[in-house]
């Protein structure tokens, strides 16, 4: 069992220690845990907002430790088609096991506010949202493993929640796969849409193409921002990467692990 995925008070949407997510990480029975705190950037906040402190970041997770689960320190970088450089600049902050890479921000709007969605439709934000992590995959080479490919599915302005079909924009999504396995770029399962929307972000259709098309590294991650939801789901996730991969991933110093499970 693994969570790749999950946040503290490091970031500023965290609401729990380090301390308390590693013990929930055991109750869950966890195997191996990678904190993945925010670099976002959004052009209408200030910088620090949304990113969180190094010497913050240091002082929660470098001496943590726990006798039998695996602890990763990692980043989830909020990716803009034009913010390569940020990215290489935020990788000289400390060491990082693991960098997730995850587009939450569309034309410079936070798509998790209602600004983005006034007079746009649900397929029209779709399709911009998919257009948007294409050019953000093309652009960067820095990150491991893209977030939450359907992420639009869970927002909280999303005014339907409905599930993010793979069949509706095939083409669209399988260039965003061939571009991640032709980069040796990983896809995360992240499991935070399955009370919001029933389904993993991505679903299952989409492993299986990435599959299709070379993708050989994925990762699983609750996306948890508190205790109470660290490993949620994350057992059935791997069940099913264990159909179609026969192995799940974890990231030490910037380099997969495959687990066989």
């Amino acid at each position: 069992m693994f969570d790749f995925h999950m946040h503290t008070f490091v970031s500023y949407d965290g609401r729990a220690t380090a301390a308390q997510m590693l013990a929930a990480a055991e109750v869950a029975g966890l195997r191996e845990i990678c904190f993945t705190d925010h670099l976002d950037y959004d052009p209408l906040v200030p910088q620090n907002v949304l990113t969180f402190d190094t010497a913050q970041y240091n002082a929660a997770y470098t001496d943590l430790t726990h006798p039998y689960i695996k602890i990763r320190r990692g980043m989830e970088f909020g990716m803009l088609p034009d913010n390569c450089r940020t990215l290489k600049a935020d990788l000289e902050r400390r060491h990082f096991d693991f960098v997730l890479g995850s587009v939450h921000f569309v034309d410079g709007l936070d798509i998790y506010k209602p600004k983005f969605w006034r007079g746009i439709s649900i397929d029209a934000a779709e399709v911009r949202f998919l257009e948007q992590t294409l050019e953000c995959v093309k652009s960067h080479d820095d990150f491991d493993v893209l977030g939450h490919l359907t992420y639009i599915t869970k927002v909280r302005s999303n005014p339907v929640k409905r599930p993010v079909v793979y069949e509706r924009y095939r083409e669209l999504v399988d260039e965003i796969l061939r571009v991640l396995a032709q980069k040796g770029k990983g896809l995360e399962v992240n499991t935070s849409g399955m009370k919001v929307a029933g389904t993993f972000l991505p679903a299952e259709a989409y492993l299986r193409r990435f599959k299709e098309l070379g993708g050989q590294l994925v990762t699983v991650g609750s996306d948890a921002h508190d205790a109470v939801r660290v490993g949620e789901y994350c057992r059935d996730a791997c069940v099913l990467v264990k159909d179609i991969f026969g192995y799940v991933c974890t990231f030490e110093d910037r380099k997969p692990v495959f687990h066989k499970i």
